[in-house]
């Protein structure tokens, strides 16, 4: 079960999320608040897998109370959820280290799904945040020789395209164990530390 805490000063859409979370036997709601003012605090009494992040809250930004939480606690996944489709509030988001950035109009089965792929080990975008964030990237000239192999850029393009370990490792026709291990050696080369990094790399300097 996954064990998620939710932030966003909406009440509106923060019942609705508790809500959708509390009729789940996938996921467990941890935790619900209106800023993230506290969140360290939050996070090291109820130990979330997962955080459903508001961008825009009273006295600290979602992803500056992520960029916290990141640095403290690496491992927990983080999406970015936003009113917005405002580029550079992506590119921050991805930088920060957001494994996901769904729109407040997402559906019920967006959000499950967004989720699940981030769980997964997957990027979990709405379709329309997808294309911008690749737009936005494509616009990037500068380009690094980082030595991936043909192998690893592969997967790098599936990492880009939204996929999960599991599916990649479907579509190559590897195992699981093999495509973490191909990740592991791309976030190494890229000095990355998760996959949203990973991807604004890649489209940053056109390797995929």
């Amino acid at each position: 079960m996954v064990n998620i805490t939710i932030y966003d000063d909406h009440k509106p859409r923060r019942d609705s999320l508790e809500a959708l979370l509390s009729i789940s036997t996938q996921y467990h709601l941890a935790g619900s608040f209106s800023n993230c003012l506290n969140i360290l605090e939050d996070t090291q009494k109820l130990n979330p897998d997962l955080i459903l992040m508001d961008i825009e809250m009273p006295g600290m930004s979602g992803i500056e109370g992520m960029r916290k939480v990141k640095q403290v606690y690496p491992g927990i996944r983080v999406i970015i959820q936003t009113a917005f489709e405002d580029d550079e509030k992506i590119f921050k988001a991805m930088q920060a280290g957001a494994e996901g950035y769904i729109l407040k109009t997402a559906t019920i089965q967006q959000i499950t799904q967004a989720i699940d792929d981030v769980m997964q080990g997957g990027a979990g975008m709405s379709p329309s945040i997808a294309l911008k964030v690749m737009r936005y990237f494509s616009k990037q000239t500068h380009q690094t020789s980082y030595r991936l192999t043909e192998k690893e850029q592969t997967i790098l393009k599936e990492l880009a395209q939204g996929l999960s370990y599991k599916m990649i490792a479907d579509k190559l026709g590897i195992s699981y164990f093999t495509v973490n291990n191909h990740i592991k050696r791309i976030y190494e080369k890229l000095q990355v530390h998760s996959i949203g990094e990973a991807v604004a790399i890649a489209h940053t300097e056109r390797l995929v």
